[in-house]
């Protein structure tokens, strides 16, 4: 018998979300004969333990008992038990510097690490996450900065809402004004950010419309990186080129930024790529933009505005052109910022339910049964004490 423990998010503040409801649990448990599922008790948690308990899961102190251990974001080092199988988001393939001691003590406790953003398909699409509820709620946040910025209607923040039908009844009485999105990306974030555009109805239109006409009601435009970069040389555009050789490329974002109101990043970045714009366009007369909901947060990145992320608890701040800093929000001179980097932890019931249903459907077979695709040993991070081939590039990152 396996045994499956959902552990505590220890890791500060705390994450409300869970990789199984008490409902999957149940489900897991029906679907994998001689699997048990317990869960470790949390006071944060999205669900309680006594929702748990009365679906007959047991709620432990000790997960020790378990043999997979499954969580959501970074585990800290001093709750890390030697030995396990653990699954959760580690960020640590990019070798990001915060979380080098975390994978130097599971290779050192013989912890065998099974990333969730490396979890992907043969043709290379990631197979689990949390992208689609980020990019609902960023764009969530470009309304509600808008209202409060000119005082024209007021949202709740989606966190103060008891889950993604209140967000959205909240609309109901509303009308948009007449405002231009820019939405720049192609992902599952930003097919976020389009579901719920999709959903206000607000009308989309192609980039030549969006910047040679204008609108009597709310409308959106999606960009791609070949809508906004160009090469250097004048030659013909080359998605995979670009991403290898950023450095050979330049932004051509400006006619954007010159008649968009509203902008929500949901692109892919990574360092070499040029910034949308510079601090100085930023100080020109007809630089448009007026409040920026930043979804993928890099810092630095491709906004200069970005100066840090926010909390869910102080989403916003104003940033000053003129001055290169951060002001406070909603005057009419600054640029409100949105920069919360943990954005789908707003709707923790309704983004659980759809992480815990493609955990069930898509990777615990091949966990529990049988890994005859190799998904799960293309996403083992760490193995028996020491990196897996696949991610022997970390190394010197651990060194």
């Amino acid at each position: 018998m396996k045994t499956i423990a959902i552990i505590n998010e220890g890791k500060q503040p705390p994450d409300l979300r869970t990789p199984l409801t008490p409902e999957q649990c149940e489900v897991v448990m029906q679907k994998f004969p001689g699997t048990k599922v317990v869960v470790q008790a949390s006071k944060h948690r999205c669900y309680s333990n006594e929702a748990y308990a009365k679906r007959g899961i047991k709620v432990v102190d000790d997960v020790s008992v378990a043999d997979i251990l499954l969580g959501v974001k970074e585990v800290p080092v001093a709750d890390l038990v030697a030995d396990k199988t653990y699954l959760f988001f580690s960020h640590t393939i990019k070798k990001q510097a915060h979380n080098r001691k975390l994978l130097r003590a599971i290779i050192k406790k013989n912890i065998t690490l099974i990333d969730y953003e490396t979890l992907v398909w043969e043709a290379g699409n990631r197979i689990i996450g949390f992208g689609r509820f980020a990019g609902i709620v960023g764009a969530h946040y470009a309304f509600t900065m808008w209202g409060k910025k000119y005082a024209s209607f007021f949202l709740k923040q989606a966190s103060l809402c008891a889950d993604m039908n209140e967000m959205y009844a909240q609309y109901r009485e509303i009308i948009l004004p007449p405002i231009k999105i820019v939405l720049c990306g192609d992902g599952r974030v930003a097919h976020g950010a389009i579901e719920m555009m999709k959903k206000l109805k607000i009308h989309h239109v192609t980039p030549e419309e969006f910047l040679e006409n204008t609108y009597d009601h709310a409308v959106y435009v999606q960009l791609r990186s070949e809508d906004y970069y160009q090469r250097k040389d004048g030659s013909e555009w080359d998605k995979s080129d670009f991403y290898k050789h950023p450095q050979d490329y330049k932004s051509s974002f400006a006619p954007y930024y010159k008649v968009a109101d509203v902008m929500i990043n949901a692109v892919f970045w990574k360092e070499g790529i040029e910034p949308f714009f510079t601090k100085e366009e930023m100080k020109r007369s007809d630089f448009n933009i007026k409040v920026i909901s930043d979804i993928t947060c890099d810092i630095p990145g491709p906004l200069p505005s970005t100066l840090r992320s926010t909390t869910i608890e102080n989403p916003y701040y104003g940033y000053n052109p003129l001055l290169e800093k951060e002001v406070m929000p909603f005057s009419p001179e600054v640029v409100d910022i949105q920069s919360v980097g943990n954005l789908p932890c707003e709707l923790p019931v309704d983004a659980s339910k759809e992480f815990g249903d493609h955990l069930i459907r898509h990777v615990l077979p091949y966990l529990l049964i049988d890994d005859t695709e190799g998904i799960i040993s293309g996403a083992t991070i760490a193995s028996n004490g020491s990196l897996t081939a696949k991610y022997s590039y970390l190394q010197d990152y651990i060194e």
